[in-house]
């Protein structure tokens, strides 16, 4: 699959320098379907040379110039989408539908950003005195080390790609090694869209290899990184002894409050639409459901019946709305809290175990929980399944309470008609981002991240560039 691709470094594809690769699997069959380099530390140093001399160049052509290409990129990510998103679905198993959709949002992150490049704004202030001039700049912060996570493998190095490239860094991308393609994709867009070569570097290979050696070096001034809380506590302790600048997208465990005045069929509508969304495997998924007592039977009963009704299977196959899960131990891992869950007095209203059909692959059945203890597993940590605990409540304060309980803060959903309760719980609620009567958050036009334990920084909207810019105070006595 990956033939016409490999590390890209200083605008070539290559092997790794000692051949060494990596196979890459089809989650729906386990069957092999290619295989990447495996980049060795003289890559590495290779790519850091790269955007060392990328960015003494990128950062001179003016936003104008900058704009154009990323428009460019645009636009052929959008011309390549049907052959992107099959990638994509055979790579994660993800629904083709939902692989388009991807594709089509990490273009618009370029296009977003190809107009932010050129609204990079400064600032004047006044002097105490008229031979005083004082103004600040914002200018790039350099060399941008960047690790991208497997369940949304085009539009999350988008993400970090175009606003990097809008701020006028140059970058050196690292995709999950479980699904590398769309991201080659992207960086082949790149290339035809002419960004000068040590620009944009991209590597594959061993994450405990390429980290560290990466965010250690003296080259890179910024790293940005989506993956797990793990992950980023390693990443932020070997950033730390550099003074880097970073962005932090580290998932979360979104709570759902659907409160009484609300529609409980409706609301549990929405909600099983995004729930099962890429399989559960989404960092902003809804994922722990706190229902008004009185709602709880109608809302459950629904949620369950389209658990029910969808149909799972191989991403590429017609009509499947849901795919396999992205590898064995994300599977083992939800198997593992529904039955927790259910020991600890959980009712399986749907699903809950591997579907039958299938003797191969990491599928799981959507899986409804009810009536799910706040002590069972799946309500502390994040599932990244498509599994729905839910849980009943009965007041405002026990519920926002109980919603707050965790360390997590990336993304909060609640569900009411009243105006006073929508205003009152959306501040309320520690969150990064809140939807009310709204599931789909992320746009390129709006900032995305987190607080807490969720990470840091935002990506997306305006506030996107600025984590890729610092800025210079000039004061001036004529």
């Amino acid at each position: 699959m990956y033939k016409n691709y490999g590390l890209y470094i200083d605008g070539a594809w290559r092997e790794a320098s000692d051949k060494a690769e990596i196979a890459v699997h089809d989650p729906a069959t386990e069957q092999v379907i290619g295989t990447i380099p495996a980049a060795t530390t003289d890559d590495l140093d290779a790519a850091l040379a790269a955007a060392s001399r990328g960015v003494k160049v990128w950062r001179k052509t003016n936003p104008w110039e900058r704009g154009a290409m990323l428009r460019k990129v645009a636009e052929l990510i959008r011309q390549r989408i049907a052959e992107i998103a099959e990638i994509m679905s055979v790579e994660t198993g993800k629904p083709i539908a939902e692989a388009m959709g991807e594709t089509g949002a990490a273009a618009d992150q370029f296009e977003w950003y190809a107009e932010e490049t050129k609204r990079i704004y400064g600032q004047t202030i006044e002097g105490r005195t008229d031979d005083v001039r004082m103004t600040v700049r914002y200018q790039p912060v350099g060399v941008v080390a960047a690790f991208c996570a497997w369940n949304f493998p085009a539009l999350l190095p988008s993400r970090k790609m175009a606003a990097a490239l809008g701020a006028g860094c140059s970058i050196i991308v690292k995709p999950a090694g479980e699904a590398p393609g769309s991201c080659m994709a992207l960086v082949q867009a790149c290339h035809d869209a002419g960004i000068p070569a040590g620009v944009v570097n991209f590597v594959t290979g061993a994450s405990s290899l390429i980290a560290p050696h990466l965010v250690t070096s003296p080259i890179v001034k910024k790293v940005s990184l989506t993956g797990s809380i793990p992950v980023g506590r390693q990443i932020l302790h070997l950033a730390a002894d550099g003074v880097k600048k970073v962005t932090m997208e580290l998932g979360g465990h979104g709570p759902v409050i659907v409160f009484e005045d609300a529609d409980p069929v409706a609301a549990a509508r929405a909600c099983a639409a995004t729930k099962f969304r890429n399989c559960g495997q989404v960092c902003i998924s809804p994922s722990r459901f706190y229902v008004h007592e009185n709602s709880y039977e109608a809302f459950a009963t629904e949620f369950a019946r389209i658990a029910e009704s969808l149909k799972v299977g191989r991403g590429m196959d017609e009509g499947v709305e849901m795919g396999p899960m992205a590898n064995r131990r994300g599977l083992d891992t939800a198997l593992t809290m529904i039955e927790d869950a259910v020991g600890k007095g959980a009712e399986v209203l749907a699903g809950g175990k591997q579907p039958d059909a299938y003797d191969k692959g990491f599928f799981l059945e959507p899986t409804v929980l009810g009536k799910v203890s706040d002590e069972a597993r799946i309500m502390i940590d994040e599932p990244f399944a498509p599994v729905a605990p839910i849980t009943t409540f009965k007041d405002f304060d026990e519920v926002m309470e109980r919603a707050n309980s965790l360390p997590f803060g990336l993304a909060g959903y609640i569900f009411t008609d009243n105006l006073k309760t929508a205003h009152l719980a959306s501040e309320e609620l520690n969150q990064g981002m809140v939807g009310v009567n709204e599931m789909l958050l992320a746009t390129a036009e709006a900032p995305f991240g987190g607080i807490n334990e969720s990470g840091m920084g935002r990506e997306g909207g305006s506030l996107g560039i600025k984590d890729y810019l610092v800025p210079k105070y000039i004061k001036m006595k004529l």
